[in-house]
């Protein structure tokens, strides 16, 4: 049978609450077995580009990344946040190594080719684009990977990188080596049927009662990018995958998508 790996994804929510954040890489610390982290940004980028003059753009609720955004993305994401976070685990007693893609070349993406939107320095990636031989090798060897949202091309130049992408992206590499199970950490406690109702965690969603779901329009419409990229990954091979609040992730209450 094979290795149960737990992979997690957290955005700038947490990132931004400094309290928030050690409670976090505290309940990761009790989770057993083999882990990977996969962590956004939060507002010091933006608060930086602002006092820099360059104005933070999106589209869509997507970066776009100029030469100028990308240093200051690469110094926060690549650096201030992911240390932090990477400190904050190695004071819960977990043994973490912080990785931009360009590290050991574990993630190398494409940039995205321009289209009705040119998205600057991003980058794109397929199931190829992870080196899934050197993220065994670390877990292998006891240490939980860190991944930022900064990747690379491989010919030198760095990308910013949507981070439920690369934990998605990551999942499905994985899937053939072990039994994945990727984690959504978010605010809510799952995946709500009333945004307005903390209580209404749905426990369990499979493909039939997701089309359902969204055919009902149950579904708030930001969450739904997060559960087609969770169904994919599903369809991929990832054993199941969890929403859930990043401040409970031992405890029970929670979404569980899963394939049947």
């Amino acid at each position: 049978m094979q290795d149960t790996l737990n992979i997690f994804k957290i955005g700038g929510g947490i990132i931004d609450d400094a309290d928030q954040l050690s409670q976090f890489l505290a309940e990761l610390a009790r989770v057993p077995g083999r882990k990977i982290l996969v962590h956004g940004g939060g507002k010091g980028a933006n608060q930086m580009l602002t006092e820099l003059g360059i104005a933070p753009q999106m589209v869509n609720g997507r970066r776009i990344t100029d030469a100028a955004t990308l240093d200051i993305v690469t110094m926060f994401y690549a650096g201030k946040t992911n240390k932090q976070i990477v400190a904050g685990l190695q004071a819960a007693g977990v043994n973490a190594l912080g990785l931009s893609g360009a590290d050991g070349n574990v993630i190398q993406a494409t940039k995205r080719p321009v289209k009705d939107i040119d998205y600057g320095f991003v980058g794109d990636l397929t199931e190829r684009s992870v080196n899934a031989q050197l993220l065994d090798q670390l877990l292998r060897a006891g240490l939980t990977p860190v991944l930022c949202a900064i990747t690379h091309d491989g010919r030198g130049q760095l990308l910013n990188t949507n981070a439920d992408t690369i934990a998605s992206t990551v999942a499905r590499a994985l899937a053939a080596l072990y039994r994945v199970e990727l984690h959504f950490c978010f605010e809510k406690d799952g995946v709500l049927t009333d945004i307005n109702d903390d209580n209404s965690v749905v426990p369990q969603i499979t493909p039939e009662r997701y089309a359902d779901m969204k055919a009902a329009g149950q579904i708030a419409a930001g969450m739904l990018p997060k559960l087609d990229n969770a169904f994919a990954a599903l369809e991929a091979g990832v054993e199941k995958v969890v929403i859930e609040n990043a401040l409970k992730i031992n405890e029970p209450v929670k979404t569980i998508l899963c394939r049947s």
